[in-house]
């Protein structure tokens, strides 16, 4: 995790008892990486520890597809006032899709 986060994330954890919330901004640190079962995904702020907070996930290839497959259909509903950030995800896209295509040597 050494480069910061380009824009904003936000995300909640919600109980039955309790809700938590959290934001990361730019002084925060990403990772995600793909492994032998899914993808990890960690967003790590860092500071005191009254601010410290960080968001781990796994989530394995079969639900992983099928986020990427309901992005896919929804992307059509992206704001067309929004090419910056639409053309960003459409080259990403592609290249991931470039790198899982690629034969391995």
């Amino acid at each position: 995790m050494k480069k910061p986060i380009p824009d904003k994330a936000e995300g909640a954890l919600e109980y039955p008892d309790k809700l938590c919330v959290g934001t990361f901004e730019r002084s925060s640190r990403p990772d995600a990486h793909f492994d032998q079962s899914g993808i990890s995904l960690t967003l790590d702020r860092t500071g005191e520890a009254d601010a410290h907070k960080s968001v781990h996930m796994h989530i394995h290839y079969g639900l992983f597809g099928e986020i990427l497959h309901d992005l896919a259909r929804t992307g059509r509903a992206t704001p067309i006032d929004d090419k910056g950030n639409r053309r960003s995800v459409a080259e990403t896209a592609g290249a991931l899709h470039a790198a899982h295509s690629a034969k391995r040597k």
